[in-house]
């Protein structure tokens, strides 16, 4: 199993002066000890859990931009862009570019959106969560569209394209034609097709292997219903912190044990505490290489 990083949170002691500081040495020990993904979040707003809109937030796609300059190896995505924060046009050619600017490093993750504050905040259209999954699936049609050969039309619903042009092409060229999709989100009736169909990996939600095992079986009929291959689809989850409350590195490893042995490959983790580079040192010590043995 492999470690991701999810720094989520900016609100670190005196992160008026050190926020850039801070988030630059936290990814570049990840970079260098062996993390396989570092991920920040799509939003304008801080999310209310972590103390909302009156806490910083950068934008994504910019932040992705400069940490692909200062890194080398891991792997970077927004975790995840929202169906209707850009569009399907542009938001190809921005995971573009930072492939390209990374040399092949890039992933897109996308989901449905959800945040409704931030939208009407800044002046953005939040439209109901059945369009949000029409526009979804579109989404991911015109972006595997504009990573192939074909830079004809697209005619959608919601969104008409005249031309699909994407020049330069991404590096990346896996089984959606760019780089690779991941769907985030545990949706079963929804969600986990949409993987089925057009996702080279999703993101789960879940604190148990067994949480997870039922999620994975649910993935793997909507694969065998539209003839997709299950094992070619990577498994990731977020590392959720336990039912019972805050768990010794030795029992997350366990859980961790539990979710690698029903098919996880990687876990994302959001480091804890005030000083994430200080965890992301324990992590690449230990974390790291005891995960690699699950």
């Amino acid at each position: 199993m492999e470690l991701g990083l999810h720094y989520a949170n900016f609100s670190h002691p005196d992160w008026q002066h050190t926020l850039e500081d801070r988030l630059a040495e936290t990814v570049r020990l990840a970079d260098e000890g062996g993390v396989a993904l570092v991920t920040v979040m799509d939003h304008w707003f801080q999310m209310e859990n972590l103390g909302g809109p009156s806490e910083p937030m950068l934008e994504g796609y910019t932040t992705l931009g400069y940490l692909a300059a200062i890194t080398s190896n891991v792997r970077l995505r927004l975790l995840v862009t929202g169906v209707t924060y850009r569009h399907p046009g542009l938001l190809a050619k921005t995971v573009t570019t930072v492939d390209r600017l990374s040399r092949g490093r890039a992933m897109l993750g996308l989901g449905a959106a959800w945040y409704e504050r931030e939208h009407l905040g800044l002046g953005v259209p939040f439209p109901p969560m059945v369009e949000r999954f029409e526009r979804l699936e579109e989404t991911l049609q015109i972006c595997r569209q504009l990573w192939s050969t074909d830079d004809g039309p697209y005619d959608g619903q919601h969104y008409r394209l005249a031309e699909t042009i994407c020049v330069p092409p991404p590096y990346q060229r896996p089984t959606s034609g760019g780089p690779p999709i991941m769907i985030g989100g545990s949706g079963e009736r929804k969600t986990l097709r949409l993987v089925a169909r057009y996702a080279d990996a999703c993101n789960l939600f879940g604190r148990t292997p067994e949480e997870i095992a039922h999620k994975l079986d649910v993935l793997r009929r909507h694969c065998d219903d539209v003839g997709r291959d299950y094992d070619e689809i990577t498994k990731t989850m977020i590392g959720t912190p336990a039912a019972d409350g805050p768990e010794s590195p030795d029992d997350f490893l366990r859980r961790m044990k539990g979710c690698a042995d029903v098919g996880i490959d990687l876990v994302t983790v959001v480091p804890s505490g005030d000083d994430p580079v200080a965890w992301t040192e324990d992590a690449v010590a230990n974390l790291v290489p005891r995960l690699a043995e699950l």
